[in-house]
C-alpha cells in the first residue's frame, strides 16, 4: 500500500509541476521562472503540511526523486509545448484538478498515518491540495483560485471527508483512496465544465 501512495504522490507532483509550468508559459516567464513556478506548485502544499505536522525535514529534502520528477516535467514541457498560448483553454484547469485530487488524498493519508484525527486529516488534505496553487497564483499576481467563488477547496474538503469516512466504515485503503480521488475529481471537473460556483460574499452597498 505504501508503494501505491508513493506512486500517487509522484504522479501528483508531476501533474502539479505541469500545471505550474503551463501557468509560467501563459505569463511568458523564462526557463528559470518555469522551474520556480513548477516547483512551488508541486511541492509547496506538501511542504506547508509537513511543517505543520512537524515532520521535518520536509519530504522533498529527504527524497530527491520529487525534484527529479519536477525537473523532468519542466524539461518535457519546454521541449514539447512550444506555444502554451495555443493549448486548449481547459488544459491548465484540468491538470490542476487531477493534482488536487491526488494531493488531497496524500495529505489526508499522511496525517492519519501520524495518528491525527479525521478532522485534521481533512485539513491537511486541503492544505496539500491547494497550498501549491495558492503560491503559484500569487507569484502570477492573480487572486488564488481557492479564494474565488469557484468550487475548488470545496472539492478537496469533500474528497478528504470521503476518504476518512470510507476508512472508518471499514473499507480497504486502496478503495477508499480511489473513491476520494474520484469524488474530488468529479466535483472539480463538473465545476469547470458547467461553471459552477459558490455564492459570493459581497458587502458592497448600492449607490442611489
Amino acid at each position: 500500500m505504501s508503494q501505491w501512495i508513493y506512486f500517487f504522490d509522484l504522479c501528483g507532483t508531476a501533474v502539479f509541476a505541469l500545471s505550474g509550468a503551463l501557468a509560467a508559459g501563459k505569463h511568458r516567464m523564462d526557463p528559470f521562472g518555469v522551474i520556480v513556478l513548477a516547483s512551488v506548485t508541486a511541492i509547496g502544499g506538501g511542504s506547508i503540511r509537513d511543517a505543520l505536522l512537524g515532520t521535518t525535514p520536509v519530504f522533498w529534502i529527504t527524497n530527491h526523486n520529487y525534484i527529479i520528477v519536477i525537473l523532468a516535467t519542466v524539461l518535457a514541457c519546454l521541449v514539447l509545448v512550444r506555444k502554451p498560448h495555443k493549448l486548449p483553454q481547459m488544459t491548465l484547469p484540468v491538470a490542476d484538478a487531477f493534482g488536487l485530487a491526488l494531493f488531497t488524498v496524500i495529505g489526508a493519508e499522511k496525517a492519519l498515518l501520524l495518528g491525527h484525527s479525521g478532522m485534521i486529516a481533512v485539513v491537511m488534505g486541503l492544505i496539500t491540495g491547494v497550498g501549491g496553487g495558492i503560491i503559484r497564483d500569487l507569484l502570477c499576481r492573480q487572486v488564488p483560485m481557492v479564494l474565488r467563488t469557484e468550487i475548488y477547496a470545496t472539492a478537496s474538503i469533500i474528497g478528504g471527508i470521503c476518504y476518512t469516512l470510507s476508512l472508518l466504515s471499514g473499507m480497504d485503503s486502496m478503495t477508499s483512496m480511489f473513491l476520494a480521488m474520484l469524488s474530488t475529481l468529479i466535483i472539480r471537473l463538473s465545476a469547470i465544465r458547467w461553471h459552477l460556483s459558490l455564492p459570493a460574499f459581497d458587502l458592497k452597498t448600492k449607490r442611489h
